[in-house]
Protein backbone atom coordinates (compact mmCIF):
# COMPACT_ATOMS: atom_id res chain seq x y z
CA UNK A 1 0.00 0.00 0.00
CA UNK A 2 1.16 3.36 -0.93
CA UNK A 3 1.82 5.74 1.81
CA UNK A 4 -0.32 8.90 2.38
CA UNK A 5 1.56 12.13 2.11
CA UNK A 6 2.06 14.78 4.33
CA UNK A 7 -1.28 17.12 4.71
CA UNK A 8 -0.17 20.59 5.47
CA UNK A 9 -3.64 21.71 4.75
CA UNK A 10 -5.57 23.49 8.20
CA UNK A 11 -7.28 21.24 10.63
CA UNK A 12 -8.75 24.19 12.28
CA UNK A 13 -7.73 22.31 16.07
CA UNK A 14 -5.38 25.93 16.56
CA UNK A 15 -8.63 28.42 15.56
CA UNK A 16 -11.21 25.89 17.74
CA UNK A 17 -8.62 26.50 20.45
CA UNK A 18 -8.95 30.12 20.70
CA UNK A 19 -12.55 30.19 19.95
CA UNK A 20 -13.17 28.31 22.95
CA UNK A 21 -14.93 29.58 26.06
CA UNK A 22 -15.21 27.86 29.39
CA UNK A 23 -14.19 24.51 27.37
CA UNK A 24 -16.93 24.82 24.71
CA UNK A 25 -16.56 25.46 21.14
CA UNK A 26 -17.97 28.86 20.40
CA UNK A 27 -19.99 28.45 17.40
CA UNK A 28 -19.50 32.40 16.49
CA UNK A 29 -16.89 34.80 15.75
CA UNK A 30 -16.66 38.08 15.71
CA UNK A 31 -16.02 40.22 12.36
CA UNK A 32 -12.85 42.16 11.66
CA UNK A 33 -15.83 45.66 11.59
CA UNK A 34 -16.91 44.68 15.20
CA UNK A 35 -16.68 47.66 17.71
CA UNK A 36 -18.62 48.40 21.20
CA UNK A 37 -21.39 50.93 20.50
CA UNK A 38 -21.09 54.72 21.41
CA UNK A 39 -25.11 54.50 21.87
CA UNK A 40 -26.40 52.87 25.24
CA UNK A 41 -28.81 50.26 23.22
CA UNK A 42 -30.86 47.88 26.24
CA UNK A 43 -32.83 45.21 25.85
CA UNK A 44 -36.32 45.71 27.29
CA UNK A 45 -37.66 42.13 27.77
CA UNK A 46 -41.75 41.50 28.38
CA UNK A 47 -43.32 38.11 28.91
CA UNK A 48 -46.73 38.47 28.27
CA UNK A 49 -47.43 42.08 30.55
CA UNK A 50 -44.64 41.30 32.46
CA UNK A 51 -41.33 43.28 32.19
CA UNK A 52 -38.55 41.75 32.96
CA UNK A 53 -35.11 43.19 33.99
CA UNK A 54 -33.45 45.25 31.40
CA UNK A 55 -30.65 43.79 29.66
CA UNK A 56 -27.91 46.35 29.04
CA UNK A 57 -25.75 45.35 26.16
CA UNK A 58 -23.24 48.39 25.15
CA UNK A 59 -20.39 47.43 27.65
CA UNK A 60 -18.79 44.77 24.45
CA UNK A 61 -19.33 44.27 20.86
CA UNK A 62 -21.09 40.84 20.68
CA UNK A 63 -23.41 38.84 22.83
CA UNK A 64 -24.14 35.34 22.60
CA UNK A 65 -27.70 34.25 22.88
CA UNK A 66 -28.44 30.98 24.24
CA UNK A 67 -29.46 27.98 26.39
CA UNK A 68 -25.76 27.16 27.39
CA UNK A 69 -25.00 29.28 30.47
CA UNK A 70 -21.53 28.74 30.96
CA UNK A 71 -21.07 30.77 27.32
CA UNK A 72 -24.25 32.91 26.63
CA UNK A 73 -24.49 36.41 27.62
CA UNK A 74 -27.73 36.54 26.80
CA UNK A 75 -29.44 33.34 28.63
CA UNK A 76 -32.12 32.04 27.08
CA UNK A 77 -34.02 28.99 29.06
CA UNK A 78 -36.87 27.94 27.27
CA UNK A 79 -36.27 24.51 25.89
CA UNK A 80 -37.48 25.50 22.25
CA UNK A 81 -34.07 27.52 21.96
CA UNK A 82 -30.83 26.38 20.92
CA UNK A 83 -27.89 26.39 23.08
CA UNK A 84 -25.74 28.80 20.84
CA UNK A 85 -28.93 30.45 19.63
CA UNK A 86 -28.06 33.95 18.09
CA UNK A 87 -25.55 36.25 18.46
CA UNK A 88 -26.00 40.19 18.55
CA UNK A 89 -23.40 41.81 17.09
CA UNK A 90 -21.91 45.88 16.75
CA UNK A 91 -20.53 46.54 13.04
CA UNK A 92 -18.82 49.57 11.91
CA UNK A 93 -20.67 50.45 8.29
CA UNK A 94 -20.66 52.86 5.52
CA UNK A 95 -23.75 54.85 5.67
CA UNK A 96 -24.98 57.97 3.41
CA UNK A 97 -26.26 61.13 4.80
CA UNK A 98 -29.17 63.21 4.13
CA UNK A 99 -26.84 65.23 2.04
CA UNK A 100 -25.23 62.22 0.23
CA UNK A 101 -21.88 62.53 2.10
CA UNK A 102 -20.80 59.21 3.28
CA UNK A 103 -20.12 58.55 7.02
CA UNK A 104 -19.24 55.62 9.61
CA UNK A 105 -21.49 54.26 12.48
CA UNK A 106 -21.49 51.13 14.62
CA UNK A 107 -24.60 49.68 13.92
CA UNK A 108 -26.68 46.75 15.64
CA UNK A 109 -27.06 43.45 14.27
CA UNK A 110 -28.43 39.80 14.85
CA UNK A 111 -27.63 36.41 13.45
CA UNK A 112 -29.09 32.93 14.01
CA UNK A 113 -26.64 30.22 14.43
CA UNK A 114 -28.17 27.40 12.87
CA UNK A 115 -30.67 27.44 15.39
CA UNK A 116 -33.03 24.91 15.67
CA UNK A 117 -36.41 26.75 15.89
CA UNK A 118 -35.13 30.08 14.35
CA UNK A 119 -34.74 33.94 15.46
CA UNK A 120 -37.59 36.89 14.14
CA UNK A 121 -37.24 40.31 14.24
CA UNK A 122 -40.64 42.16 14.34
CA UNK A 123 -42.27 38.16 14.18
CA UNK A 124 -40.34 37.52 10.60
CA UNK A 125 -37.91 34.45 10.63
CA UNK A 126 -34.10 35.64 9.61
CA UNK A 127 -32.22 33.77 7.61
CA UNK A 128 -29.44 31.57 9.59
CA UNK A 129 -26.07 32.68 9.46
CA UNK A 130 -26.56 36.13 7.79
CA UNK A 131 -26.15 39.53 9.69
CA UNK A 132 -29.70 41.31 9.82
CA UNK A 133 -29.29 44.93 10.81
CA UNK A 134 -31.21 46.26 14.20
CA UNK A 135 -33.58 49.30 14.06
CA UNK A 136 -34.57 50.82 17.33
CA UNK A 137 -37.72 49.50 18.34
CA UNK A 138 -37.34 46.11 16.78
CA UNK A 139 -38.63 43.12 19.02
CA UNK A 140 -36.35 40.21 18.77
CA UNK A 141 -37.72 36.47 19.72
CA UNK A 142 -35.99 33.18 19.71
CA UNK A 143 -37.71 29.81 18.84
CA UNK A 144 -41.34 29.55 20.45
CA UNK A 145 -40.27 31.62 23.47
CA UNK A 146 -42.97 34.04 24.30
CA UNK A 147 -40.26 36.43 25.57
CA UNK A 148 -39.78 39.63 23.72
CA UNK A 149 -36.89 41.68 23.62
CA UNK A 150 -37.29 45.38 22.65
CA UNK A 151 -34.18 47.16 21.10
CA UNK A 152 -34.04 50.40 22.39
CA UNK A 153 -31.44 53.07 23.49
CA UNK A 154 -30.65 56.04 26.38
CA UNK A 155 -32.13 58.77 23.94
CA UNK A 156 -35.00 56.70 22.88
CA UNK A 157 -38.30 59.07 23.28
CA UNK A 158 -40.95 57.86 24.89
CA UNK A 159 -43.59 57.70 23.04
CA UNK A 160 -46.11 61.12 23.29
CA UNK A 161 -48.74 60.67 25.58
CA UNK A 162 -52.28 60.48 24.16
CA UNK A 163 -54.09 63.60 25.03
CA UNK A 164 -56.88 62.13 24.12
CA UNK A 165 -57.33 66.00 22.48
CA UNK A 166 -59.23 66.78 19.41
Amino acid sequence: PEKEGVNLGLSGALAAESNTFNGTLIKYSEPPEARKPKIKWRLYVFKGEEELPILYIHRQSAYLCGRDRKVADIPLDHPSCSKQHAALQYRLVSYTRDDGTTGRRVTPYVMDLGSANGTFVNNNKIESQKYVQLLEKDVLKFGFSSREYVLLHDQSKEEEEDLGVD
